[in-house]
This record gives structure tokens, sequence and C-alpha cells, in this order.
């Protein structure tokens, strides 16, 4: 298999360039023609602009407006970047070595770029303010829960880390704020089936075979609200947020579960009451158990 080509162009905001591969034949004459209609999206003058201003490299180095279809070939560019709302929390290192950072992520803030947000992610600000070009996840939270997400210093070891998650053998623990309901039995073991289809925002459990598993205890409660520890034995979207509504005790401001409520980007007043409290697991490099711990703590109950 023939390895693909490393980019020419340098990370730009901590992001690296995108890659197209151009196909092995085509009617086009000239890259533009391609680009106009590869990327429909995009403006033909704008990937003029881009073209005259050298923002497009092949391999051997910056192409004009000019360039030819060059089949079988990649290019690379960076993408033009959203307009977005900064999110007015800092990205917390809980630690750091030459394999690993565990960052508290706060809520609003994105794990990765994805769709509108791009600049305000953890994994940029990160790779920025660390000054880590290769940082990657092993996983990921949703944007509006906060708490502990591990990344991966060095491209070559993200395979290792990631495979950990998995297979299930990291152990997680999770700390949610809810009502609380004396009729309502715990400790217990909620499983059900998940379904996340493309395209919906929301998740939905249906009947069928099980495949999303979480163990839900109460720590404490007081004044009709109580402090709950979930362990997810599985990963499926949105599946603490759904067992929680599912027992009749919906995270607090949750937006998604049980009724779904819009919120405009730049509302930061009501964060979701769910945080990633702990990650421990057996570190595939060193062989060593590891144990952290979120520094973040739940507004409703503090």
């Amino acid at each position: 298999m023939r390895r693909k080509p490393s980019s020419p162009l340098p990370q730009r905001h901590g992001l690296d360039a995108a890659r197209l591969k151009l196909p092995a034949d085509g009617p086009w004459p000239s890259l533009r023609d391609h680009l106009v209609e590869r990327l429909p999206r995009v403006e033909p003058a704008r990937i003029e602009e881009m073209l005259r201003e050298e923002r497009i490299w092949s391999v051997s180095g910056p192409l004009g407006i000019d360039a030819p279809f060059v089949p079988d070939s990649y290019i690379w560019f960076h993408r033009d970047l959203p307009v977005e709302v900064p999110v007015p929390f800092e990205v917390g290192v809980v630690h750091q070595d030459d394999d690993i950072v565990v960052a508290d992520k706060p809520h609003f803030l994105a794990t990765i770029p994805r769709g509108s947000h791009v600049m305000q992610t953890a994994l940029v600000k990160l790779r920025d303010s660390l000054g880590l070009p290769e940082l990657s996840p092993a996983h990921r939270l949703d944007r509006v829960t906060a708490g502990l997400v591990l990344f991966v210093v060095r491209r070559e070891l993200r395979g290792k880390y990631q495979t950990m998650f998995r297979d299930r053998s990291v152990e997680k623990e999770y700390e949610a704020i809810a009502p609380y309901d004396p009729a309502l039995e715990l400790p217990r073991v909620v499983r059900s089936r998940i379904v996340k289809e493309r395209g919906i925002i929301t998740a939905f459990e249906v009947d069928g075979e099980p495949n999303a598993e979480t163990h839900v205890a109460l720590a404490e409660h007081r004044g009709g609200v109580g402090r709950y520890r979930l362990k997810p034995l599985t990963g499926r979207t949105h599946q603490l947020r759904l067992h929680m509504s599912g027992l009749g005790v919906p995270i607090v401001n949750d937006d998604f579960y049980p009724v779904l409520r819009e919120r405009p980007l730049d509302d930061f007043s009501s964060p979701l009451q769910l945080l990633a409290r702990t990650l421990s697991f057996v570190d595939p490099i060193s062989g060593v158990r590891r144990s952290f711990t979120s520094r973040l703590s739940l507004s409703t109950w503090s």
C-alpha cells in the first residue's frame, strides 16, 4: 500500500491542513474547475482567491490559478474558520507527561473540531497552549459535559490508548445532580438499547437487546436534590442522560432529555450538571495503574 504523503503546510492555530485526494481521471482541465465541482459549498470566487494567494499546496509547493488538474495526486489547504462564540472557561491540565495529558474540559467546550466548533475546542486550545502539535484525544466528552479527557502526546501511541476505551478497560465515574426521589431504589444497574440516528440531535431508547449499561448510585441528597455517582459500563451517545431521565430524575439543566429545548450558543448560564469525575486504567505503555480525579465541581451542588 502506497503511503500517504505528509502535509507540506504547517499547522495553523493548532489545526492540520485539510488534505484532498484528486481522482485518478476526470474531465477537468484545471485544478480550479475540479475544486469548484468538488466543493459546492465554497464560492468559486473564494477558490480562485485561494489559488491566487497560493494557499493551496501540492507536495511540490503552492499552486496558482492556472494549476492543471493532476490525476491521483494530493493537495492541502487550510479551511476558512467559522465565526465562533468564545467559551469563557479555561481548560485545566490535571496531569502531563511525555505520553499523555489529562485535562479538565469545561462545560460548553467541544472536545475536538467539528461543524461550527473549531477554535473553541479543547484539542485546539491545548495544542496551542502546551505546544504539542501531535496531541490527540483518546476519547471524547459531549460539549455540554465537563470533566476529564485523556489526550495522547505522540501520534504513534494514540492507538494503544484509544484501544483501552474501545475495549472498556478504563474505569470511569461521573457525578450528576438531579432531583431526589425517595421512592427510587438505588443503587441499581440500568440497561437499555440506545439508538442514535444521523441527522437527529437526540438519541432514544428502543426495544431489543440492551447495548447500554450504567450503574447508578445516590451519594447524598438535600432539599429535594440528589448527588449521584454514575458508572457507565458502555459508551453510547447520551447514555447517562437518557438513563437518568428514564429513571424519572433527569440531570439538572439537561436541554435534551426528557424535553428538547433550544439554547443559544452564547448562553453559558445553566451548565448541564454532569461531570466526568474520575478515570482509572492500567497504562498500556508503562503497565502502571493510574487514577485521575477532576478538579472541577458542579455549581448546583457546590
